[in-house]
């Protein structure tokens, strides 16, 4: 028998937030552990005595967690102990070596198993860096910041304003009122622009290439740039782009950089576009591929290059699987 231990905080107590944490701290301790929901024998949950609105284990209940025991029951009162929290141990029948989960608040309980670690992977258009970095980060247990969507967000911004691509002070102006930001939703980023969700509209070709064109202004990248190092050093997280180990996070745990034929870049992205209903020419498609390469490595501000200390990777005959499992065969090379 095997115990995993984990622990979370909410703002205030309310059935809302307790809900909410309790989900997203099993949800974590079942990915990071590779479990699934029918592998918890039982569950023991403890929570401060400031929390008495909803209980712990009628929340797991509730989020699935069905087939295994629930106990919840109350702390006494510590003096100077960490208030509205939330701890739990889960009882599982497998030979794992476990991986215990604190998160938001109770971080600080267990300051050995949340050191922040940023892992950056660079390259150009259709190399397969956002795929791999959102496998890599739910393998890890991490979040993934896609950070190219943010400069999409910002070229959506602009086509829809009808400004020229290569009019900075109309694109810097532009940005002075508006706001993009990213939020994460069960460990997937969804990308806002004035409070709306345009995950899906970013993907678009026109906006792929009027990202590159907007991306080579210093100001316009110094202020995105802020904004992901912001994040970045708030929480562990994979970071995809063209800058990311030379520009945005020089000094990043882990640097990858991946690259493929444009033949091959412009087939995934082809493939990638039909799957969404997106009808596009493939000669075109590889052709801009090949522009926007010529356009990241050339600009004057942080080029699309490979850092001196990134891991080069040709996924060209390589699946997502195998990239994924290079990636962190590197790492836990590096970390011994």
């Amino acid at each position: 028998m095997v115990v995993i231990r984990g622990a979370t905080t909410i703002p205030k107590d309310s059935p809302e937030e307790i809900k909410k944490a309790v989900e997203e701290l099993l949800e974590q301790i079942e990915s990071c552990n590779h479990l699934i929901k029918d592998e918890f024998v039982s569950m023991v949950f403890s929570s401060t005595s400031d929390i008495h609105s909803y209980y712990p284990a009628k929340a797991a209940r509730e989020a699935g967690y069905v087939a295994c025991s629930l106990f919840s029951a109350m702390e006494p009162d510590i003096e100077g102990g960490l208030p509205l929290c939330i701890r739990v141990m889960i009882f599982v029948e497998k030979n794992i070596s476990p991986r215990h989960i604190y998160l938001r608040g109770a971080k600080i309980l267990r300051k050995d198993l949340t050191r922040i670690c940023n892992i950056a992977i660079d390259g150009p258009a259709g190399s397969g860096k956002s795929t791999v970095a959102k496998r890599l980060a739910a393998d890890l247990g991490i979040l993934h910041l896609d950070t190219g969507a943010m400069y999409r967000a910002c070229a959506l911004k602009a086509l829809e304003a009808g400004i020229d691509m290569n009019d900075e002070r109309a694109i810097v102006d532009l940005m002075r009122d508006v706001s993009i930001d990213v939020e994460f939703k069960g460990g997937v980023q969804r990308t806002l622009l004035d409070g709306e969700d345009v995950s899906d509209k970013i993907r678009m070709p026109e906006v792929s290439m009027a990202a590159s064109a907007v991306s080579k202004h210093p100001s316009v990248r110094m202020h995105l740039a802020e904004k992901q190092r912001a994040i970045a050093n708030k929480m562990s997280c994979v970071l995809d782009g063209r800058d990311i180990g030379t520009f945005v996070l020089p000094d990043a745990d882990f640097k990858f950089y991946l690259t493929a034929t444009p033949e091959v870049r412009a087939h995934r992205r082809f493939e990638e576009l039909r799957r969404k209903g997106i009808e596009v020419d493939f000669e075109k498609l590889k052709e801009e591929i090949v522009a926007r390469d010529e356009q990241d490595m050339n600009r004057e501000i942080a080029p699309l290059k490979l850092a001196k200390d990134a891991t080069l990777v040709d996924t060209s005959e390589m699946t997502i699987d195998e990239v994924v499992a290079f990636l962190k065969a590197k790492m836990l090379q590096e970390e011994m």
